[in-house]
């Protein structure tokens, strides 16, 4: 397939989205390790934490804004990604890398923002998640050991914010940088191979200008 300087320009806008992802994403995990120094998973004390945290904690309501701003711009980004790299065409060797990983990034961050709903011990994250957990319990024989594993086992307390927690700091979190990074790296790569298939000029057909005579000059 032959390649056009809209799909080259395409494809260039797509290697440049993947860098703000990893940005946003380094932005979302720093951020979260700096708060949760002062977080408490717990019932009772998250919402109490987070209270803290933006009131009476220098800079900690910038922190807390960046973290949450950082966590849904991975999602709205990572969607215009997959529109601008199906526009652009991206079948090459690459192809199935980049596709897989922006896919599985764009789940991953979807999963970071649905897990922490309940994090802050709101009302409404906590009614959102009790009509989260029906439709869940409603899935054919994995749903109720699904919303097992998420609440503990019972109703929804401090078990099910720990559990919750946990799942969005160390394992989607670890997840969807590991796949920012894959999915960088293969646009990368997608673009060397393009650099190395454009035609380049060789110095030795190029041609040479004409030497001019040399005239000395009369005295």
């Amino acid at each position: 397939m032959q390649s056009t300087q809209f799909d080259r320009i395409l494809r260039r806008v797509a290697t440049i989205i993947s860098v703000v992802i990893l940005t946003l994403c380094l932005i979302y995990i720093s951020t979260g390790v700096m708060l949760s120094f002062y977080y408490e998973p717990t019932a009772g004390g998250a919402y109490n934490s987070l209270k803290m945290i933006n009131t009476q904690l220098p800079y900690g309501w910038l922190f807390w804004r960046a973290h949450d701003i950082a966590g849904n711009a991975v999602i709205a980004i990572a969607l215009i990604q997959i529109v601008v790299m199906f526009l652009g065409r991206q079948f090459r060797k690459s192809w199935l890398a980049a596709w897989i990983s922006g896919i599985l990034l764009t789940l991953s961050a979807i999963g970071l923002n649905w897990t922490a709903m309940i994090l802050d011990w709101t009302q409404e994250g906590y009614w959102r998640f009790s009509i989260e957990l029906g439709t869940i319990e409603a899935i054919p024989f994995i749903g109720g050991q699904l919303r097992d594993i998420l609440t503990g086992g019972g109703a929804i307390n401090t078990v099910t914010v720990e559990h919750l927690y946990t799942i969005n700091s160390y394992l989607i979190s670890v997840a969807t940088l590991i796949l920012a990074i894959v999915h960088l790296s293969a646009l990368l790569w997608q673009e060397w191979e393009i650099y190395q298939e454009t035609p380049r000029p060789e110095i030795s057909n190029l041609q040479q200008p004409p030497e001019s005579e040399f005239i000395p000059s009369q005295s």
